[in-house]
């Protein structure tokens, strides 16, 4: 089968309505599509995708974390993987009436993205795109809470993000491993009682080590 054949359906909805900033839905379209093509995924998937607000946001973090403050993406894997990666796949729980495969939810932050487009001297389009990319990766069970899955999963994220025509080179300093580098990410994974009540939540944020 050729993968491009592969129809995956990405459901984008936008709680963003009075802040100011906003998001390109079409690129996180994209973004969630190429990831999964890059990974081989040969199963029409379905991932919904909320565009936030800092206090929506918030609200999601302090409910599913336990902390009361606004972050940049969260991501609710609905499958379970032994490994990372889609090759490493165990027993997938396909929708009875469509045939597809619940992948998970992603909620974004607009005001996050934009801030940190800023901060990091990238474009806001770059920036959603990364965050995208490595919230699909983290449905696909990829995980940086080891050096080793770190490097795998950063290694992964440049190639997709190549892959969407964004280069990373050494030109004002705005290199790959200054954009994720600098970047200190945390990832927790929890029980929730959402849908089937076997989600875990991953979370990506500019965290301290």
């Amino acid at each position: 089968m050729n993968i491009k054949d592969v129809r995956h359906r990405v459901n984008t909805r936008n709680r963003n309505r009075r802040a100011p900033e906003r998001l390109d839905r079409n690129l996180i379209k994209r973004a969630v599509i190429i990831t999964l093509r890059s990974e081989m995924v040969d199963v029409p998937c379905v991932v919904n995708v909320q565009i936030a607000d800092d206090e929506s946001i918030c609200t999601y973090n302090h409910d599913y974390r336990n902390i009361n403050k606004p972050t940049d993406v969260l991501s609710f894997p609905m499958q379970v993987f032994d490994r990372a990666g889609w090759k490493d796949h165990g027993f997938l729980e396909l929708d009875k009436d469509t045939g597809d495969l619940p992948l998970g939810d992603i909620i974004i932050s607009a005001g996050s993205v934009h801030r940190q487009a800023k901060e990091h001297g990238i474009t806001t389009e770059q920036e959603t795109a990364y965050l995208i990319i490595h919230s699909t990766l983290h449905l696909l069970g990829y995980n940086h809470d080891s050096l080793g899955k770190k490097k795998t999963m950063r290694g992964r994220e440049k190639l997709i993000l190549n892959e969407m025509g964004y280069v990373h080179d050494k030109q004002n300093g705005n290199d790959n491993d200054n954009r994720q580098g600098k970047r200190r990410k945390i990832h927790t994974d929890k029980q929730a009682n959402r849908r089937q009540g076997r989600n875990r939540i991953t979370k990506t944020a500019d965290d301290p080590k």
